[in-house]
């Protein structure tokens, strides 16, 4: 069959068109009806135990809409135990909250406060525990220590963090230290 020259300029109008109104899903490698079209990845770490399995978690408009095991990670190789496969439920979740709650000593009732005023009266129970119970010496050794506080660290923390943790401990005089990943 010929194609004339008014012919090939259609076909060629035509399959401009379709490149440019289809283009972009078949440039960027998803359909329009792909649920992580249009999504940023980036990989992080389970933070269930101490084993370390990498994540693939996808966000959209600062929303995480994935998390997928990472197939190019060492340790676990995209595969995800059940815990980690849960941990979309976890991050998405309309019972998780997201305000800080207090509830009075003996009260019954939870009442909202602000993460300012919820930092100052951690602060200000770290210091009141730490004067109570800070021991200068035992007997004629100087010890400098404070039995009444204790610090478990877990596996969602990374080395620096727990390195700061740990720094902070120490300053305070906790001699109670222990982490997750040896229990």
């Amino acid at each position: 069959m010929p194609v004339s020259r008014r012919d090939f300029l259609k076909i060629s109008g035509m399959t401009t068109a379709g490149v440019f109104i289809g283009g972009e899903s078949f440039l960027s490698g998803c359909k329009p009806s792909d649920k992580l079209c249009g999504t940023k990845e980036s990989t992080t770490i389970c933070p269930y135990c101490g084993v370390g399995c990498g994540l693939i978690v996808a966000v959209r408009d600062g929303k995480i809409v994935n998390i997928e095991g990472d197939p190019d990670h060492p340790i676990n190789q995209g595969s995800l135990c059940s815990k980690g496969s849960a941990l979309y439920q976890v991050a998405v979740n309309q019972r998780r909250l997201t305000k800080v709650q207090y509830r009075k000593p003996y009260g019954t009732d939870w009442e909202e406060i602000s993460w300012e005023d919820a930092v100052k009266r951690i602060a200000r129970r770290v210091k009141d525990t730490r004067d109570a119970t800070f021991q200068e010496k035992d007997g004629a050794v100087t010890v400098n220590r404070t039995p009444g506080i204790a610090s478990l660290g877990g596996a969602a923390l990374d080395n620096e963090e727990c390195y700061l943790l740990t720094k902070f401990a120490r300053v305070l005089g906790v001699t109670y230290l222990e982490h997750q990943a040896r229990i």
